[in-house]
């Protein structure tokens, strides 16, 4: 999984700021369809933004657990979280929650589990710590969809390719249905939910991500630093000529546990 200290916390804070994921948290809430009391499991919960969300929803005799593995998204979402008594912070990894057994109405997991080695022991876990009744929403990525452009192709496929080989499970939303049902949870529902840029501002989500690729491509060796650089320059470039795009779909799975 990533390792964020935190400047690359605060980067990430400010692109899930951006209005195309502010409309995939609302998305994600409506999924989940909270209700006041409930006690809900946000895995992996960043800079606690959905965290802070979901809190309001379930009010102050309700309880909101984020679990995330890095200490720098810890500190921010207990920050922003700190007016709320119904909120708590774990640090914690997907595969092994720290809770007891049926012990949440409801649980979010956004943009984790490519991250996961082991995806079935962390939808076994997911299982074990809902009620049976209980609500799930998973958001994954499906990298083979993005569209974007560039002037420099060979590049862009070297780049975009080894982000395949950055992570344990990519291109993991075709193999979310199955492994859902293979957990007993019903009632699964997907949606897609277009990331989509024209702009490529600091603290655009593509931004981010295209710096976040890069360094993966360089630390595997497939390309040189005055490669990335190149690309990356490239991309300001559209951007200073109008020309920048980027589309990638995220899926919203939500489903019932048996």
């Amino acid at each position: 999984m990533m390792e964020y200290d935190e400047k690359a916390a605060r980067a990430t804070e400010r692109s899930y700021l951006e209005p195309e994921i502010v409309r995939q948290r609302i998305r994600t809430l409506d999924a989940l369809a909270l209700r006041a009391g409930e006690r809900v499991l946000d895995v992996g919960c960043g800079p606690g933004l959905l965290a802070h969300d979901m809190a309001l929803q379930v009010g102050v005799a309700g309880r909101v657990v984020g679990v995330d593995k890095s200490e720098a998204m810890l500190k921010l979402a207990q920050q922003r979280c700190a007016h709320l008594s119904q909120v708590e912070f774990k640090q914690g990894m997907a595969e092994n929650l720290c809770a007891e057994d049926q012990s949440f109405h409801a649980l979010a997991c956004t943009q984790v589990l490519l991250y996961v080695p082991d995806v079935k022991q962390a939808l076994s876990e997911m299982r074990r710590v809902l009620k049976p009744g209980g609500r799930i929403a998973v958001i994954e990525t499906d990298w083979r969809s993005a569209v974007l452009t560039s002037n420099e192709q060979a590049l862009t496929r070297k780049i975009t390719a080894g982000w395949d080989d950055a992570v344990p499970s990519p291109n993991l939303p075709v193999q979310l249905g199955p492994l859902l049902r293979e957990f007993d949870f019903t009632a699964i529902r997907v949606e897609a939910i277009p990331v989509l840029n024209t702009s490529y501002s600091a603290d655009s989500f593509s931004a981010a991500m295209a710096k976040t690729v890069a360094a993966a491509a360089q630390e595997r060796g497939l390309v040189s630093e005055a490669e990335a650089r190149t690309w990356l320059d490239d991309l300001k470039r559209l951007e200073q000529a109008r020309a920048y795009f980027f589309c990638v779909n995220r899926f919203l799975f939500s489903a019932v546990r048996a």
